[in-house]
């Protein structure tokens, strides 16, 4: 089974690459050169300034989905990075960096408690993500696009992330995970041996915080909804550099349409290929032509690059002080 995942993830990504090569020869590599060549030294704006205050928002929302504030700001934001380097560069749907942070943690909190705040966080930033979507789903219906075939698919795709997010959150509150590892144990479907009684500590920290931790719950959802607003900044900066000027409006549409694509995307490595083809259609939509979407989509590619590789020396650098990973969990 699990040769045939990864089989099925790896022909995911050479179909992204594929997909974004035809884009790439379709709209002319001469155009997408010009842009970067436009760009310049600016591209290290990008590079460094809007991404990294978005950071910012998205570790204070991890920062207070633990149940008390013990991790320093300085140790989440290095674990936030590294762990995002992972989720971009392992095929597992965005979320084998997750662990990671937890693991980056462990010398503050235990490892348990780290995978608890993890789970909470992208719980949060899910929520977030999804009320940015609404935002940007009502400003196009409003103003921009009123009968859009894309405004459309953009309202069914909020429907089921409500749903999916609504079930993901039941089931935390629920506690399925110690559950669950009893029943696999009880039916000698798997041996979870002593992780068990770590599972049900899992479900227990995961309870208490939904149940005793309301203010830290609605604290974490709105620093990563303002993160997704400033990433809007980033869009703001980019296309502003391309020598297109936009309206915030348009900006907020764009950067709110581009996060339901990549949610919607997630089981593809690093959403390649379906991404960029998301991007050029919500340009065409919006009257501002398939180049620019794609160009604007491949400027963030290396910033996505460049601080991936960040994350990974970073990894590399907080790696020896902590040991083997543990299996608690």
């Amino acid at each position: 089974m699990r040769r045939w995942g990864t089989a099925l993830r790896f022909g995911l990504l050479l179909g992204g690459a594929v997909l974004l090569g035809l884009l790439i020869i379709q709209i002319g590599p001469a155009a997408i050169l010009a842009s970067f060549t436009q760009l310049s030294w600016r591209l290290l704006i990008i590079l460094l300034f809007p991404f990294s205050l978005v950071t910012v928002f998205d570790v204070l929302g991890w920062h207070f989905a633990f149940g008390r504030a013990r991790v320093p700001f300085a140790a989440l934001y290095s674990a936030r990075v590294a762990g995002e380097a992972f989720n971009v560069t392992t095929p597992t749907a965005s979320v084998g960096g997750e662990a990671v942070k937890a693991w980056l943690v462990r010398r503050h909190v235990a490892y348990s408690e780290g995978v608890a705040s993890v789970i909470v966080a992208k719980t949060t930033i899910t929520i977030a993500q999804g009320l940015f979507l609404l935002l940007g789903v009502m400003l196009a219906g409003a103003t921009l696009l009123p009968d859009s075939r894309l405004l459309h698919a953009m309202k069914w795709l909020l429907v089921i992330e409500v749903l999916a997010v609504g079930g993901f959150v039941l089931v935390q509150v629920v506690g399925v995970f110690g559950g669950g590892a009893r029943l696999l144990k009880h039916l000698g479907l798997a041996d979870v041996g002593a992780r068990t009684e770590s599972l049900q500590k899992l479900d227990h920290g995961l309870r208490h915080f939904y149940r005793r931790r309301p203010g830290r719950l609605v604290l974490s959802i709105a620093c990563h909804f303002m993160g997704w607003v400033l990433s809007g900044l980033e869009t703001y900066v980019i296309i502003r550099l391309l020598g297109v000027p936009l309206p915030l409006l348009t900006v907020l549409v764009i950067e709110a349409f581009s996060t339901g694509i990549r949610f919607a995307t997630f089981f593809v490595p690093g959403s390649l290929g379906a991404l960029e083809g998301g991007h050029v259609m919500t340009f065409v939509a919006l009257g501002l032509g398939a180049p620019l979407g794609l160009a604007f989509s491949l400027v963030r590619r290396v910033r996505e690059a460049a601080w991936t590789a960040a994350g990974l020396v970073i990894f590399a650098a907080m790696r020896p002080g902590l040991g083997p990973a543990p299996a608690e969990v």
